[in-house]
């Protein structure tokens, strides 16, 4: 039976590689302020019409409060008594960046040396396709209630489909939860993620004079709100790079598998002379203590500047936190920190777009346990444990909702796939792989519940 698996699953490939490319193509970006809100739309339907074609009779799209659509849909098993297995992903897409960065077309299916180039073609398009690979090798066969959600906004961490599942708590029960939006920590090493930092976002804004004045006129005396903006932001880090937000536990340790430094300073693509940050490991630092991110800054550009002093300027922040640290006292820590580092007397508004909780798996139950299974029958070797740094809100939401539950962190996101970056790719043989794994763990999740 498994070889005949993986061999229905090796013949779908072809085709899981043309419909990975039309889903690629449509720029789901759920911003629209960036794309038309239309091509989220044309997603979800593309998503819904290909899992009705697998039994899921009922899939619809249904709005979530922040305005996204989620496509949900249940496959009911023969036997009425059957476990319950939920499959999650999301059709949302981060924005491409600088296109002129790509090596290819950002919302083409390109192949470049054995991967699959193209934004979503890993986070989360690629997992989507791992689903339906694996459901389509199983046919008829599968001895599982199934329930379906693939959520539109994840990227923009607005919290639709936490607000949809809190208030529709029945809808998506199950026994064991297959949240497919992490990876493994290289090519060919088959991993369960089972902590996950949590994140606090803000946009931190600076005000210092009424408008523009002449630099030369003015310059001296009068403070710059973009150099006060830097010093706040250079007193969140220390001279090795730790962050250093007052009131944070930047000493913790990882005590899970290690993450090798020359393995990371490839992974990240580090520039020659480069150094690491921090006075801990690449685990501690990525996985157990809090690191804080600058991801852009609104000022004057250098290329039509002029000679002025600049009045106010703003940065978006990102924090993450690890399991242990509540995201409101973050938030509270974080707010404080850049208040207290504003000098001159400059104002300071810190406004606070969205925040996550860390999470942590449980893995001692049947379901972990089938899927350990399957991953090493699938791969020809052990599936390890993870950290991720990366923060999944909705994990904590399903946690909550559903205590009894099984919560299982994987999919197809390997640290070369450069998600969230330009050049973003997937390796085919980890959607082939993990859509076997995904099969054989329902059949085996099954049959240890009988």
């Amino acid at each position: 039976m498994i070889v005949d698996l993986r061999s229905r699953v090796g013949d779908l490939m072809s085709s899981a590689r043309q419909e990975l490319a039309e889903l690629v193509a449509i720029r789901s970006v759920a911003d629209p302020r960036q794309f038309p809100p239309e091509e989220c739309e044309k997603a979800a339907l593309w998503v819904r019409d290909r899992f009705a074609e697998l039994g899921f009779a009922d899939a619809r799209l249904e709005p979530t409060p922040d305005g996204s659509r989620a496509v949900v849909g249940l496959r009911p098993a023969s036997d009425p008594d059957a476990a319950t297995v939920l499959l999650y992903a999301h059709y949302d897409v981060q924005p491409p960046l600088d296109e002129s960065a790509w090596r290819t077309p950002p919302f083409e299916l390109t192949d470049v040396d054995g991967r699959w180039y193209g934004r979503g073609a890993a986070d989360c398009k690629g997992n989507i396709l791992m689903h339906l690979l694996a459901l389509r090798a199983l046919g008829d066969d599968v001895p599982v209630h199934l329930k379906l959600v693939i959520e539109g906004s994840e990227e923009q961490g607005t919290g639709g489909l936490e607000a949809f599942v809190a208030a529709n708590p029945d809808l998506l029960r199950a026994d064991a939860i297959l949240v497919c939006d992490t990876g493994n920590a290289e090519v060919g090493q088959p991993a369960a993620t089972v902590t996950l930092r949590g994140m606090v976002n803000v946009v931190v804004t600076v005000r210092a004079l009424a408008s523009e004045v002449h630099s030369g006129m003015f310059g001296g005396p009068a403070p710059d709100a973009l150099a006060a903006l830097i010093a706040i932001l250079a007193s969140m880090r220390d001279a090795a790079g730790n962050t250093t937000i007052t009131g944070l536990d930047a000493s913790r340790r990882w005590d899970g598998a290690p993450y090798p430094p020359e393995q990371f300073r490839s992974d990240a693509g580090l520039l020659e002379g480069v150094a690491l940050l921090g006075d801990g490991s690449v685990s501690d630092m990525l996985w157990a203590r809090p690191a804080v991110t600058v991801l852009g800054i609104d000022c004057p550009p250098v290329v039509g500047s002029t000679a002025a002093i600049v009045p106010h300027a703003a940065a978006r922040l990102n924090l993450r936190i690890p399991p242990g640290t509540a995201p409101d006292e973050a938030h509270a820590a974080l707010d404080a920190h850049l208040r207290a580092a504003a000098p001159w007397g400059v104002h300071v508004d810190v406004e606070l777009e969205a925040e996550g909780s860390p999470f942590e798996a449980q893995v001692d139950g049947p379901a972990y346990r089938a899927m350990a299974a399957a991953m090493q029958e699938a791969y020809g070797t052990p599936m390890t444990k993870l950290g991720q740094g990366g923060s999944i809100p909705l994990c904590n939401v399903f946690t909550d909702t559903y205590p009894d539950a099984e919560i299982i962190l994987m999919g197809v996101e390997e640290p070369l796939a450069l998600i969230h970056a330009p050049n973003e790719s997937v390796d085919p043989t980890e959607i082939e792989r993990l859509a076997l794994s995904e099969a054989l763990f329902l059949q085996g999740y099954a049959a240890s519940r009988d």
